[in-house]
């Protein structure tokens, strides 16, 4: 009975002994592993990752409140040139 048993666990491949899997289906398993890695890593560190993303929607915000920023110093600024040109004799 011991002969075969070793009989069989010789005849047995190594994924097979261990793992249930044929050398095919480990090697298939093993690939898919291997891309699905390599697809996650490129969307969170690629040229189109959500760290980009992030990173352009910190820029939007900043923009906005320069925006509105340039916006409080224009009309400061338009406010000033009106008050000046009601002052200037020459303009009546």
């Amino acid at each position: 009975m011991s002969e075969l048993l070793d009989e069989i666990e010789s005849e047995q491949s190594l994924p097979k002994r261990y793992f249930g899997l044929s050398w095919k289906k480990l090697s298939l398993f093993a690939l898919i592993v291997v891309l699905s890695g390599i697809y996650i890593g490129v969307i969170l560190f690629g040229e189109n990752s959500l760290e980009v993303l992030l990173n352009l929607e910190e820029y939007e915000n900043f923009l906005k409140t320069e925006i509105s920023t340039l916006k409080g110093e224009n009309a400061a600024l338009q406010k000033e040139l009106f008050e000046l040109n009601e002052l200037d004799p020459d303009n009546n």
